[in-house]
């Protein structure tokens, strides 16, 4: 069983009036959530304090032993990443208003010269069909293309398969590398598909990983959220490529799969906005 450390003390600052519109600019849209639903990521881009991001990296490099769940007592500014409103309004929107931060966190340093890292879901083979679990990728430095970075499949949160059967897997079309600028903090399903490339350069790359968890179901929507969001018709002709919540929802189909899949995924989704906002799709 997970141990938990409670976000409620800041969750229940939330339902105030001042900690509340500190968190409202940061709070998702209609069309993120669904692209979360869809896809199982999102990136978030905080505005840390100057100096953040080169301490991290700094103390990580520095580091002799990887201390494992103890990562935020050896590198307490990852502290000052959890908190930013930029992550916590985005945490707020997908997992709910007292979500926790799990106790499990850990330093991945992938060195020069690494191998690739197989395909894998995190966990035991049961997947989420909803949205109760997360993962938090946080990254102190620049990750290039040769560094290694983690490599993640979009849609793929909802697909169950043994991992010694993924590890036969190669490239996959669509997949997505994180090359991304430092201090970006990534939020993905739990149960999204991922792995790593091989560090072919001179450098270290460091990710920092966090796990949270919804702690009760949505009475209403944790987002900036528009109640007619979901009232428009099907676009027959634009389909996935109408930039609206309820037609990306209904047709997204970002790998391509076949008709029989697509409606199987639809019918998640439609379930998951449904739990999330407590409003049935017409």
């Amino acid at each position: 069983m997970s141990t938990a450390v409670s976000a409620a003390p800041a969750a229940a600052e939330t339902s105030t009036g001042q900690k509340q519109c500190t968190l409202a600019p940061y709070l998702l849209d209609d069309l993120e959530v669904v692209n979360f639903i869809v896809n199982g990521y999102h990136v978030v881009k905080p505005d840390l304090r100057p100096g953040v991001n080169e301490a991290v990296a700094a103390r990580l490099d520095a580091m002799e032993r990887n201390p494992g769940d103890a990562i935020c007592e050896e590198v307490p500014e990852l502290n000052e990443v959890l908190d930013h409103p930029a992550v916590r309004g985005a945490l707020v929107s997908l997992a709910g208003k007292n979500f926790e931060t799990m106790f499990h966190r850990h330093w991945h340093c992938k060195e020069p010269g690494t191998p690739y890292m197989h395909w894998h879901q995190d966990g035991k083979n049961r997947r989420d069909m909803g949205m109760d679990k997360f993962l938090g990728l946080y990254y102190p430095a620049d990750v290039t293309a040769d560094m290694g970075p983690t490599i993640i499949v979009p849609a793929t949160q909802y697909r169950n398969a043994p991992t010694d059967r993924m590890r036969t897997y190669g490239n996959i079309r669509g997949q997505v590398p994180l090359v991304v600028e430092a201090g970006t903090f990534a939020i993905t399903h739990y149960d999204l598909w991922h792995g790593t490339a091989a560090n072919k350069s001179a450098k270290r790359r460091h990710m920092v990983k966090f796990l949270f968890s919804r702690t009760a179901p949505n009475e209403s929507a944790t987002w900036k959220h528009d109640g007619e969001c979901m009232n428009r018709l099907r676009d027959w002709n634009l389909r996935e490529q109408a930039a609206d919540p309820f037609n990306q929802l209904t047709f997204a189909n970002p790998l391509n799969v076949s008709q029989s899949d697509s409606y199987k995924e639809r019918a998640i989704r439609r379930d998951i906005w449904e739990q999330l906002t407590g409003e049935p799709l017409r």
